[in-house]
């Protein structure tokens, strides 16, 4: 049976992994423009690397990949890819989109420096609806509401010149697990 989830977990994290289309990257840079929380990130950060579709699963042992583009002053400037292996209690899987912001040109130097690692400091808000707590080297977020009208969000911020957030697209996942996060990044 476990042998059974493993590989249906990993099939969809396949199957979505190659679902991007071209147009996801406007779409999603939109989806995260609606969010009141990103309105000045997007005014005011140096630059930003956007993931349409990250797919994410997990049984004792988990996975998630994505890959994504890095725009500079609203400019394509560079393809990237996230990574993250993670081990714990954990089981299910889910997709979201992910943006990070560069505060400044040191932040995004290091960032596009090749192969960047978020610590386990690093944290992400998650755009979403309703109740929900996460709390991992993946990320911390949380917020409260009955929906998305009545949510009330924690205010993102940046962290070492990066702010992370996150919008999920679907799934069901149950976990505390330490994972690392490694991102690449080729210039175009």
């Amino acid at each position: 049976m476990k042998k059974l989830l493993l590989s249906l977990i990993t099939v969809f994290v396949l199957v979505a992994g190659f679902t991007v289309q071209a147009d996801d990257y406007s779409q999603t840079i939109d989806n995260f423009k609606s969010s009141p929380a990103t309105k000045d990130f997007f005014n005011q950060a140096y630059g930003y690397a956007v993931y349409p579709t990250i797919a994410k699963a997990g049984v004792g042992i988990g996975a998630a990949h994505g890959k994504g583009l890095v725009y500079l002053h609203n400019k394509k400037v560079g393809k990237s890819s996230m990574t993250q292996l993670s081990i714990g209690f954990q089981l299910g899987g889910q997709v979201y989109s992910q943006i990070i912001f560069f505060q400044d040109k040191r932040s995004f130097d290091e960032f596009t420096s090749g192969n960047f690692e978020f610590s386990a400091s690093a944290s992400a808000v998650a755009l979403t609806a309703a109740v929900q707590a996460q709390v991992g080297s993946s990320g911390i977020s949380s917020s409260k509401g009955a929906d998305s009208s009545s949510t009330k969000q924690n205010k993102a911020s940046y962290h070492k010149g990066m702010a992370v957030m996150t919008l999920t697209k679907g799934g069901l996942m149950y976990e505390a697990v330490l994972a690392g996060q490694k991102y690449s990044y080729i210039a175009l």
